[in-house]
């Protein structure tokens, strides 16, 4: 899903490296691939400057040329993204109770982490039996439609909502909750039943269940889900597993 489609670039950024890292922000999981003109559209960055930066981005390995005047992200970045301690560690702790999830269910299961307005997928276990969905690791969903983003706005304060509100509720599908008053109650329902429920909000025919994970502080770091088709999804039966399976990883977090 693309976040950039017909969107112009911000004031170009002053610092050099503020100017590199402007040009990596504009691929999106919707559109790993862009060109030149696209590139220096989104960033606001004048051609020339541009190539100049993707062709220093390239050098380090950063970007790749994919064919002539078109670039996309290259595998230097996700070994480093690998690095990153927190996801690192949270996947490690994840893993086992994913695969268990995923034998109880057949169904697509993941780990997601909340990034600004979205959730972010950092693994997604799913197989022959499971439905198609448009989840990926490493892409993002906007969080008031999704079962994993309502765990984070539930026990993410006030500010969370207000930032998610104020940018917008966009309507994904005519289940999706758009009014802010009935995202608030929805909301209350999800911290109340200790779960997150998402009934054709994002996707049509697809459902899913979330429970949240909690770091060493008692604050929500993470959560997990099981997604599948609406008209089989067991809510109550998959609500019990993933919350366990939650609280265990929680459980391991707190042990290390």
């Amino acid at each position: 899903m693309s976040g950039h489609s017909g969107r112009t670039g911000p004031p170009a950024p002053k610092s050099v490296l503020a100017r590199g890292l402007s040009l990596l922000d504009t691929f999106s999981a919707g559109e790993p691939e862009l060109s030149l003109a696209e590139i220096s559209a989104r960033s606001g960055l004048p051609k020339p400057t541009a190539h100049r930066l993707l062709g220093e981005l390239v050098e380090w390995g950063a970007l790749e040329r994919c064919r002539p005047g078109h670039y996309r992200l290259a595998t230097k970045l996700f070994r480093l993204g690998q690095l990153v301690p927190r996801h690192r560690l949270l996947r490690e702790a994840a893993l086992p109770q994913l695969e268990e999830l995923y034998e109880l269910s057949h169904e697509n299961v993941h780990l997601a982490v909340p990034d600004n307005l979205y959730t972010l997928f950092l693994e997604k276990l799913t197989g022959k039996e499971s439905m198609a969905i448009r989840s990926r690791v490493g892409g993002r969903m906007p969080s008031h439609c999704t079962a994993t983003g309502k765990v984070f706005l539930a026990w993410g304060g006030r500010d969370r909502l207000r930032r998610i509100v104020d940018a917008g509720l966009p309507r994904l599908t005519p289940k999706t909750i758009v009014l802010p008053g009935l995202l608030h109650q929805e909301l209350e329902r999800t911290v109340a039943r200790g779960i997150g429920i998402n009934r054709e909000e994002a996707e049509p025919g697809v459902a899913a269940v979330a429970a949240p994970v909690h770091g060493e502080r008692g604050q929500v770091v993470a959560a997990l889900s099981i997604t599948g088709r609406s008209h089989r999804l067991d809510v109550d039966r998959l609500g019990g597993l993933v919350r366990a399976a939650a609280n265990t990883v929680s459980a391991t977090l707190s042990s290390r």
